[in-house]
């Protein structure tokens, strides 16, 4: 047994290593693209794009199903952007509380034809269409429930625009976020096929009329938290896969994509537990087997805010369904794997994420495991014990601050001190402890996949109003959305 503990435990040691140093390499390519980043936005020639004819208008998805806490705050967010013409396309996909109440209550919205429909892609049946000409850009469409996918597919066939952006019905946008986005894709129209934005964690801001007025960590450790794994995961990971050309992800909360190829790969998957990763990768796919010149990048200052699950319950839903997704497009892709003609997906995206979503969890609670093995059975001495620790502890700062100086320094969104060494003190505390129960979330959330469970989980939804300081005036924003 003491050989054996031992034996894996070098093991286990070589894999931390070997995962350690792979992510030290794409965080220093995330922090060698920020600058390359941030003399383009500098010195690019789109700088004032938001009221230019040249601006390629878009249309603005929003999927939304039981939404009528947050759906009211995201649709004025949405309707105030600053950005020269878009249609915003809400998409109630049979929700069973008030959302589609709301929407025709707040913008005494009436039924109309529904024009320039086109059956692009497959989606279930739309039962009705609404419309208020005192809010030109606003559309909303009422369908069948046939889950995220179904819907972002029924506003594919909607769209009028030749840009889709996608965002999610709890989330905000920063006024200059699309903008931001379309100006990626204008600097080169013919390969930039998607771009994904970058999304942090409104808990604790200040938010008022959907408008984040002020950042600021939140006062409850779960959400601070997820800000920290957002805050890696988005600038110190991402950045760099996307310097890469090996992003998997264009996050749902907020992304563009080019409309035509989202038809010719044949739209949202349905049935599909992760389908923002889904489509991402049906891209890469489409395009490195017909060897087009393309790229899927990441714009780290496009910024969408939206809400973090508040209790454990439903944080480990939210895992458990995130890993299920992982799994469920690892499998449906994996005759990419370490195919030459898929270059770095094949060859290292893909694998990376195998590695990570499905060994890792073991790899980390089996350590731990070990560890308790060799103090209960004196196969080592307390001060190797802590050595170690420290050196994982050191490890997850390290991500951590690297992360936070691109935050910091290159899109100057900074926190206060007092949050900045919050953060720091969570990463601590993350590693000892909540970074287990997250691989535990993953190992329940792998036992979910091989049980075929595809339960979406319960995501308690909380009124914009209740993250907000300051009491939002509905008057104020209706004015504001009508003035556009």
């Amino acid at each position: 047994m003491r050989a054996f503990l031992l034996d894996y435990g070098i093991v286990v040691t070589y894999l931390i290593i070997g995962a350690s140093l792979l992510y030290l390499f794409i965080l220093a390519v995330s922090h060698q693209k920020m600058l390359s980043i941030v003399k383009s936005s500098m010195n690019s020639r789109f700088r004032e794009l938001a009221g230019s004819e040249y601006v390629p208008p878009v249309s603005v998805l929003v999927p939304s199903y039981n939404e009528e806490l947050t759906i009211i705050e995201s649709v004025y967010s949405l309707m105030t952007l600053e950005f020269p013409a878009y249609e915003v396309v809400v998409i109630n996909d049979g929700s069973a509380d008030r959302t589609l109440q709301v929407l025709i209550e707040t913008f005494d919205l009436k039924p109309c034809r529904l024009t320039g429909f086109r059956l692009l892609v497959d989606s279930k049946a739309i039962r009705n269409v609404y419309h208020n000409p005192l809010y030109p850009r606003l559309v909303v469409i009422d369908k069948e429930n046939g889950g995220k996918a179904d819907a972002l597919n029924a506003g594919i066939n909607v769209a009028k625009y030749p840009l889709v952006a996608t965002i999610d019905a709890d989330s905000l946008l920063e006024k200059d976020a699309l903008i931001r986005l379309v100006k990626v894709y204008m600097e080169n129209p013919e390969q930039h096929i998607a771009v994904g934005g970058n999304v942090r964690i409104a808990n604790g801001s200040t938010i008022e009329d959907g408008r984040v007025l002020s950042a600021r960590l939140s006062n409850k450790w779960l959400p601070a938290m997820q800000y920290v794994e957002y805050v890696k995961a988005f600038l110190g990971g991402r950045i760099g896969w996307s310097a890469m050309n090996g992003l998997l992800i264009v996050s749902g909360a907020f992304g563009l994509f080019r409309k035509d190829y989202l038809v010719k790969v044949g739209g949202y998957e349905e049935g599909c537990p992760g389908e923002d990763m889904n489509i991402v990768i049906k891209l890469h796919k489409y395009m490195l087997a017909r060897n087009l010149p393309y790229r899927i990048v990441f714009c780290p200052d496009a910024v969408c805010w939206t809400q973090a699950p508040d209790t454990l319950k439903v944080l480990g839903a939210q895992r458990r369904r995130w890993i299920r997704g992982s799994l469920w497009n690892v499998s449906k892709f994996r005759a990419m794997l370490f195919i030459p003609k898929y270059k770095v997906i094949g060859w290292l995206a893909l694998p990376y994420t195998i590695m990570y979503e499905l060994f890792s969890p073991f790899v980390r609670l089996s350590g731990l495991a070990a560890l308790i093995a060799y103090v209960t059975m004196d196969m080592t001495q307390l001060p190797i014990l802590l050595i170690f620790l420290l050196v994982n502890l050191l490890i997850g700062m390290v991500f951590t601050c690297g992360s936070l100086l691109i935050e910091e320094f290159a899109f100057r969104r900074p926190l206060s001190t007092h949050d900045l060494l919050r953060v720091i003190g969570l990463s601590v505390v993350m590693t000892l402890g909540y970074d287990q129960i997250n691989a535990l979330w993953k190992l329940l959330g792998q036992w979910d996949y091989l049980r075929r469970n595809n339960a979406w989980g319960n995501m308690v939804r909380r009124s914009w109003q209740d993250e907000a300081a300051k009491p939002a005036g509905s008057s104020a924003s209706k004015a504001k959305a009508q003035a556009v």
